[in-house]
């Protein structure tokens, strides 16, 4: 049987025209994008048509929009860049952020918090969502960054943007969402969230691994990340990914062209997933079901078993899915998503996201149906705490 890939938040395929647009770069249009000679004026006319392909899919502008290598220094630019630019003209600064972001973001609060800037982790309410009284509460004199995720890469819950912006605005906080799981799903329009910075990923909407962009609002002060040349206005030097660059903007140009109806049909698929599980699996949940959430993500517990377990299973069957963040796989402590949320450890343990696609068709998610019930109660047969409690 084919396989059946239902992992599309840890990585997409590239899309075969994007592909198609990428081809050229490597070859007969392999000039340095700063040159300026023909080579060179060709690759950079490839880049600035990106710039404009991704610009028009978050409502932005193009020259707001700075090329990197993917989400991760997308994240540690913004929060580094608004800090750093902060302390340089004051003695102390605080960043509000939430207790479910990824890593990328997690990890680069706490290491300013090691130099000595404050950080606020909100909690989330058990739907997964942030609690806007909290964010208010939250903010002090000194808080010069409110960064807080857009979807989440695990329960696929959509954070209000909206309302986070307008709390920012009021207070003349800079807003920055890392945006990776959102961009390309769902719209997401950096004008009406009030956004200063957004970071995006190429490899989560079917572009090239090793590209991303950061959104900077025009007059947002920023201190430099990295230091080299002069390209992109300064804020991100180094030789551009020119091949990445034109896949990543025609993704976005697929991306903007599909949100008419790839969300609608994919989200029908997620629910006759969800659906079939929930009825077909006992001692089984999908978290944060009622809050908004992105069309194609279900994160479904299954007591009595070891997500890890199942997800091997699965993969034995043709069936690829996820415990969670590919970036934490192999982690021995539960997904700090899961348990902000208030499942206890063996309940977030016993969790896997299952994350479709714009490829994923109605057969495969029948055969899903057939494939994750059978796993799920092989590994239960095998568990004798399970059996015991069942019998109870």
């Amino acid at each position: 049987m084919k396989s059946i890939y239902l992992d599309h938040n840890a990585s997409t395929p590239v899309d075969p025209a994007v592909l198609e647009a990428m081809l050229p770069y490597f070859s007969g249009d392999f000039g340095n994008a700063s040159s300026i000679h023909t080579f060179g004026q060709r690759a950079r006319s490839a880049v600035e048509t990106a710039r404009e392909q991704v610009a028009a899919l978050i409502n932005a502008r193009p020259q707001e929009i700075i090329f990197t290598s993917g989400g991760t220094e997308s994240d540690n630019h913004a929060i580094f860049g608004i800090v750093r630019q902060a302390l340089a003209g004051a003695p102390a600064a605080h960043i509000i952020t939430t207790a479910i972001e990824h890593e990328a973001v997690l990890n680069t609060c706490q290491a300013l918090e090691l130099q000595g800037v404050a950080v606020t982790f909100l909690p989330v309410l058990g739907d997964g969502l942030i609690d806007l009284d909290g964010l208010r509460k939250a903010v002090r004199p000194e808080t010069v960054l409110i960064t807080v995720m857009h979807a989440n890469n695990e329960l696929g819950t959509v954070q209000p943007l909206r309302e986070v912006g307008e709390i920012a605005a009021e207070r003349d906080i800079y807003f920055h969402t890392d945006a990776v799981q959102s961009v390309g799903k769902i719209p997401v329009d950096v004008q009406a969230f009030q956004l200063d910075l957004l970071s995006l990923s190429g490899h989560k909407l079917y572009a090239p691994k090793g590209v991303g962009a950061t959104y900077i609002k025009s007059g947002t002060r920023l201190q430099q990340f990295l230091y080299g040349g002069h390209h992109q206005r300064g804020f991100r030097p180094g030789t551009e990914n020119v091949a990445g660059i034109v896949g990543l903007g025609k993704a976005a140009e697929l991306a903007r062209m599909a949100l008419a109806e790839d969300p609608t049909r994919i989200s029908a698929l997620r629910d006759q997933l969800e659906q079939g599980l929930l009825s077909r699996v006992p001692d089984s949940r999908a978290n944060a079901a009622a809050a908004p959430r992105t069309p194609n993500t279900s994160n479904i517990t299954s007591s009595g078993i070891e997500g890890e377990a199942l997800v091997i299973a699965l993969d034995l069957k043709g069936l690829a899915c996820s415990t969670g963040a590919a970036c934490s796989s192999g982690a021995i402590e539960p997904s700090h998503v899961l348990t902000a949320i208030g499942l206890p450890p063996p309940e977030a343990r016993a969790s896997v996201r299952f994350s479709l696609g714009r490829r994923t068709t109605p057969a495969e998610i029948d055969a899903a149906l057939e494939i994750v019930p059978a796993a799920v109660a092989q590994l239960r047969r095998l568990a004798p705490a399970y059996r015991s409690a069942a019998h109870l």
